[in-house]
């Protein structure tokens, strides 16, 4: 079973070599037999553009999100296709409920194979207007979520001895940007606990995978007020993240002339850095001081 907040099936062939000396090899599917794929965060954004990609190629997804309307037209649209697709209705913050989920899932659709952890959002945070509520609720959101999921899959996996773990972050947690201190602190959290644990998940017999999506066109980029370069539309997003997932990468980035301009851009010294990222700042709203 996979538990899906993304992904994609194709012919490739995976292998890892993890420290027990033990192979982890996927063929062409993501997950094996009757396993299945959750997805978070899949009512919208590359959550859903993912799970209609996983279910067209027939595999059987847990489609999660708050929004079980959002969810159940979902099914309804791909109730033709080759693949299954059943709604799990789940606020990832609340951690009992996610452990109760997995469970469900688990005893009602088949194992978890493929966790994709895809649920999060996004709150501009600016010095001026500061808030701790603002921050909390991105932490509680974009990083606890992902981390309620983890808790209630890892041993699962871990018993199996075997298993797929993709945690979405950003390339916003490559650097601190204007307007998303909160944002980015959050992916970068995120991409430090996949580096942290993919040591001992390779050791498991576990792939873990990280993805760090650039600017992709979905309703929570859409309410962006400054230029995106190299925007994605959502659904060959989706395609990129599928392959990512079929590869060997532990990092999977798209669009990666994005990725790559500001992986540069973070190993300038800090006086060229915030020379550039100063240009960012949106424009000065009328009545505020400068200083």
């Amino acid at each position: 079973m996979v538990l899906v907040t993304g992904n994609r099936a194709g012919i490739s062939l995976v292998q890892i070599w993890p420290a027990s000396g033990k192979d982890l090899s996927l063929n062409d599917r993501l997950v094996e037999g009757r396993d299945c794929i959750w997805i978070t965060g899949a009512s919208s954004g590359i959550g859903r553009a993912v799970a209609s990609l996983l279910v067209s190629r027939g595999y059987r997804v847990a489609a999660s999100a708050r929004r079980r309307e959002t969810l159940e037209v979902l099914a309804q649209e791909l109730a033709n296709e080759t693949g299954e697709i059943r709604v799990y209705p789940i606020d990832v913050t609340d951690h009992d409920a996610v452990a109760a989920t997995r469970t469900e899932i688990e005893s009602d659709f088949g194992p978890i194979g493929l966790a994709l952890l895809n649920a999060g959002t996004h709150r501009e945070v600016m010095a001026r207007d500061f808030s701790a509520e603002d921050v909390r609720a991105l932490i509680d959101l974009n990083v606890m979520g992902c981390v309620n999921c983890l808790e209630a899959v890892l041993p699962e996996m871990i018993a199996r001895g075997r298993g797929h773990l993709a945690l979405v972050s950003s390339v916003a947690g490559y650097m601190g940007l204007p307007t998303s201190a909160g944002y980015g602190a959050t992916k970068a959290g995120l991409i430090n606990m996949a580096e942290a644990l993919k040591p001992e998940c390779d050791r498991l017999s576990i792939k873990l995978q990280l993805i760090n999506p650039g600017f992709v066109k979905t309703p929570l980029t859409d309410r962006n007020p400054f230029p995106m370069p190299f925007l994605m539309n959502v659904d060959d997003a989706a395609r990129a993240m599928v392959a990512g997932l079929e590869s060997r990468r532990f990092e999977v980035i798209f669009p990666r002339r994005l990725a790559y301009i500001l992986k540069a851009l973070r190993l300038l010294p800090y006086p060229l850095f915030f020379a550039l990222t100063r240009r960012l700042l949106p424009v000065q709203r009328h009545g505020q001081p400068d200083g």
